[in-house]
């Protein structure tokens, strides 16, 4: 099987350039033989940046380049010249990614917008020149400091799908089917669990040109929060969805049972996420009678708006799109 081009974790190596060496240089010249101290200072070495680019949406480009490394800053000369700084490497990543400390795991930061820059490893700083020691008791200093050292180290860089709305729901529950339906995205689709082994993303055009973002996630498993099946690796997408689709497949015999089970696999995986508006879809409704429908809405759970739907026939289906617009454009 062709390997995917959805790329949402990678591990590199990073080391920024160390500062160059200041100069410990006198001044001579063919009139001045005992000149003052002229020694420039060395360069900063280069930085290695991070620059979310909204162009990009898989990390698939860092995949085989584990070794990033930076320039050192040159050192000082004489007649005050100071040493060329090292060149910065940009590397551009998609918006929402999430950098940690590999060794400890520790969240260094995300850049949630497109064009914000954050320094990952930042370049040594360059040594000062003899000429910045200079003094009234001292006015032929012969040394100069040494650059500073870069940063380096092993670093990780996780994706998490930015979206609107995010799709929840157990393997062929009928995500895929949907998005394919409201938006022009060509998600696989087949009546198989884990059709969906990587996010999708699909633009649902309302009404007056507005549009909302819609992601098909990953279908979850019992146990996906302990890493179960693809567990984590598609649990970290839905943190940043604004409203929750939790859809349940009609055909299932106990409706309400599947939508906690769900629904507990996010909180014990993070529990902010029940702060999230949330919809229950009842999806494959067109192959089911209305009796089955009217037993399944007396056992739903209390307080959770949910509507019947089928993305094959089209029921329900422009009134799921006011519910999600009316839940994302509501005051916060």
């Amino acid at each position: 099987m062709a390997e995917s081009n959805f790329i949402d974790y990678v591990k590199i190596y990073c080391a920024s350039g160390h500062g160059g060496a200041g100069s410990s240089h006198l001044h001579r010249a063919k009139y001045v033989p005992k000149g003052g101290p002229d020694g420039g200072d060395g360069g900063r070495g280069g930085h290695i940046i991070l620059r979310a680019n909204h162009q990009f949406w898989t990390l698939i480009h860092l995949k085989y380049r584990k070794i990033v490394k930076a320039s050192d800053g040159e050192s000082g000369g004489a007649a005050l010249s100071k040493g060329k700084q090292g060149a910065d490497i940009y590397l551009d990543v998609p918006v929402g990614t999430v950098v940690k400390d590999a060794d400890s795991g520790q969240t260094l930061f995300e850049l949630v917008s497109d064009g914000e820059e954050r320094i990952l490893c930042r370049g040594g700083k360059g040594g000062l020149g003899n000429d910045n020691f200079k003094s009234a008791t001292n006015q032929t200093p012969r040394y100069a400091q040494p650059g500073e050292e870069g940063e380096e180290g092993w670093f990780i860089l996780e994706l998490k799908v930015l979206a609107d709305v995010g799709l929840v729901g157990f393997p062929n529950a009928g995500k895929s089917t949907l998005l394919a339906s409201i938006t022009s995205a060509k998600p696989k689709i087949a009546n198989y669990p884990f059709t969906t082994l990587e996010p999708n993303l699909g633009i649902v055009r309302y009404r007056d040109d507005k549009s909302f973002v819609i992601a098909d996630i990953p279908g979850i498993i019992e146990g996906a929060h302990e890493g179960k099946g693809i567990g984590l690796r598609f649990l970290r997408h839905i943190e940043r969805n604004s409203v929750l689709l939790f859809m349940v497949s009609a055909e299932e015999e106990d409706v309400a049972s599947q939508y906690r089970i769900l629904l507990g696999e996010l909180e014990q995986y993070n529990p902010e996420l029940l702060a999230k508006d949330r919809l229950l879809a009842v999806t494959k409704c067109d192959i089911v009678d209305d009796k089955r429908m009217d037993e399944i809405e007396e056992n739903l759970p209390e307080g959770v708006p949910y509507l019947f739907i089928s993305s094959v026939s089209g029921m329900g289906i422009p009134e799921l799109k006011d519910a999600l617009w009316d839940m994302l454009s509501a005051p916060l």
